[in-house]
Parts: C-alpha cells; sequence; structure tokens
C-alpha cells in the first residue's frame, strides 16, 4: 500500500499516538484503536521508518495547512504548491485535498504538531530542516511571503530546536535579500578558512543528500527538494572556490 493509501484509508492511525495520532484517528474514525496504539507505545508512538514517513507526511499536511491561516488568507496558489510538493498522483489528489482542508479547518494550534515532529526527528536535524524548505516552498507560492508567515515559520524552527544561525541560513536561503549569497547558504563567514568552508559544505552534503533523509523518515515525495537543496549546496561551494582563486 503507498504512503497515501495508508494515511487516506487510516491503517496509519494505528501506529501512531499524539497529536498526530489523534488527527488520523478522528479522520478514520479509528479514536478507540489510536487510544490503544498509544497507550501500547508511548505517548507518540512513532518507531519505525514507516510511521515516520507518515509523520513527516502529516506533520507538512497539517503545519502547512494551519500556516496558510497565519495571514489570514488560504490562496489556491498555496494549495497547489502543497500539492506540487507531494507530486501526488492524480488518483489520490482528491483524498489529499481533503486531508489538507480538515488540517486547515482544525481549530487547534500548531505548537502540538511541530513539538512531536522535534521529538521524532530529533537525531535527524536535516529531516527537520528540509520539512521547514517544504513549508517556505508553501508559504512562496502566492508570489510573496508575509511577515506573519515568517513569524510562523520562525516559530516552528524555535519548536525544532534550530539556533538563530540555522534559522538564519535556512530564511536567508530561501526568501532572504541575499539567498543567492554563496556563504550564507552553507552557513559560514567570509572570514572563514578554506579549510572550514570544506569542512562545512561536506557536513551539509551528507546531512542533505536525499537517500540520507529517506532512510531517516522523509517520504519518497520529497526527493525532488532534496535534490534541488543539494544542488544548491554544491553550486555555493563551487562559487565560493572561484571567488576565492
Amino acid at each position: 500500500m503507498s504512503i497515501w493509501g495508508k494515511i487516506v484509508g487510516g491503517a496509519a492511525g494505528f501506529a501512531f499516538g499524539g497529536p498526530i495520532g489523534a488527527f488520523l484517528g478522528a479522520l478514520a474514525g479509528h479514536a478507540v484503536d489510536r487510544m490503544r496504539a498509544e497507550s501500547e507505545s508511548g505517548p507518540d508512538g512513532i518507531k519505525d521508518d514507516g510511521t515516520k514517513q507518515i509523520a513527516f507526511t502529516i506533520g507538512v499536511i497539517v503545519l502547512g495547512a494551519k500556516m496558510a491561516k497565519a495571514d489570514g488568507v488560504v490562496t489556491k496558489d498555496e494549495v497547489a504548491a502543497f500539492k506540487q510538493v507531494f507530486r501526488i498522483p492524480p488518483e489520490e489528489m482528491k483524498n489529499v485535498g481533503r486531508l489538507f482542508d480538515r488540517a486547515r479547518q482544525d481549530a487547534g494550534g500548531f505548537e502540538p504538531y511541530a513539538e512531536q515532529l522535534s521529538r521524532t526527528f530529533r537525531n535527524n536535524p536535516a529531516v527537520l530542516e528540509e520539512l521547514l524548505n517544504g513549508l517556505f516552498h508553501i508559504a512562496k507560492a502566492d508570489g510573496t511571503v508575509s511577515p506573519e508567515e515568517i513569524q510562523y515559520l520562525r516559530s516552528v524552527a524555535e519548536i525544532f530546536g534550530f539556533s538563530e544561525q540555522q534559522w538564519d541560513r535556512v530564511n536567508a536561503s530561501n526568501v532572504g535579500a541575499d539567498k543567492s549569497d554563496p556563504y550564507r547558504i552553507l552557513g559560514v563567514q567570509r572570514s572563514d578558512s578554506d579549510a572550514e568552508i570544506k569542512t562545512a559544505h561536506r557536513r551539509l552534503v551528507l546531512e542533505n543528500h536525499p537517500d540520507r533523509l529517506v532512510a531517516q523518515g522523509m517520504p519518497q515525495e520529497f526527493v525532488d527538494l532534496a535534490n534541488e537543496k543539494l544542488a544548491a549546496i554544491n553550486a555555493a561551494y563551487d562559487q565560493i572556490k572561484q571567488l576565492r582563486k
């Protein structure tokens, strides 16, 4: 069964606790089964790579839907961008749109979902960063990122445990005035040595390689975005080397 079949069919509700499990349980009408799974597997109930992929996907659905309301306006472009991020198959488009709409109408806050994802991927910060990049992609869909959306994204980053430097790098690489600055893309200073910059580049390549991210819980649907990010990291490093010749 595909990841979308598991989510839409409610099978994932048996494997989750916490707010993500509650969302899936309510969607599929398996609240009793979800609570039993929660009591057996802990408050989050997210253990293996298969359930982590579903958690990641639901995280983007819920956080993306709630972010779309951050400036008080949900545009068709934002909804379309959400669907583009996941390369949703045509036969699942209607069902996934239903998930997005339900998450958007949920009166609850985004914080519990962000906190559960932070706990789930606490040892895989690159996955959380990729999730944040996906949210930026949705926010940029209508041509601008509002101050309210930036504040929302910053709050998510804080819950994820990002440092000020990490947030600055992610924000700048997505919407900053100097988003083409290769030093900002690598999160290094112009005063850093060649060896320090090389080390930073290697670390980012290792952390953000699409194959590793998928193995750590990022669904296959995000591979294209991950490849774009890796290409940007390599291009930034090549540009710095040219500038330093």
